[in-house]
């Protein structure tokens, strides 16, 4: 799909972990973690949900460092007419008001936390990903017409931007996508 392609141009464009900023990753090379999976399943969960509302199956959810779901977020485009309500938009949103409400001062850092989505984010909520400063980012199905972490564009990890974020790619991959098609599938005859 051309990841080597991405992170040659990253590191030709200067970026380099000996200048204070993170290296982008090898797609083969990234290490998983154990509660990957399980984090994924809470985001398959909202994920479903959004199909009853006749939007995109699409889920996202934001944990502290310790685990703790801090905001979660499905796709309601259709249900609420707003074109930015994606599943990571709102996610992040319910996280920093969770942030807020707690003992954090302004609540849109989310300088700890992980962002796990069942789908590639796109430009739009990988810029969004970057402005509230997430640190990690998990995902399940790639989008090769409008992922922006890797596939199409690589938002997260643009070295001209102030913060990069460590993604891990393709958790639950099969499933992730299997959702999204049988979306469509049934949506399209």
């Amino acid at each position: 799909m051309g990841y080597q392609r991405v992170f040659d141009e990253l590191y030709a464009h200067g970026a380099n972990p000996t200048e204070g900023g993170p290296a982008p990753r090898r797609i083969g090379s990234v290490t998983m973690h154990p509660e990957h999976d399980s984090w994924m399943a809470l985001a398959l969960d909202e994920a479903r949900r959004a199909t009853d509302t006749g939007d995109v199956p699409i889920g996202a959810v934001v944990l502290g460092p310790d685990g703790t779901v801090l905001g979660t977020g499905r796709n309601e485009r259709e249900a609420s007419g707003d074109p930015t309500a994606h599943a990571e938009v709102l996610a992040l949103r319910a996280a920093a008001a969770a942030r807020r409400d707690s003992e954090h001062d302004d609540g849109w850092r989310l300088e700890d936390c992980t962002l796990v989505v069942t789908l590639e984010p796109c430009a739009m909520c990988a810029g969004a990903i970057v402005l509230a400063r997430v640190p990690r980012l998990v995902f399940g199905a790639w989008d090769p017409k409008a992922g922006a972490c890797g596939s199409v564009f690589d938002v997260v990890r643009e070295p001209r931007l102030n913060h990069w974020v460590e993604v891990y790619p393709g958790i639950r991959e099969e499933e992730c996508a299997e959702v999204l098609t049988g979306f469509f599938r049934a949506h399209r005859g």
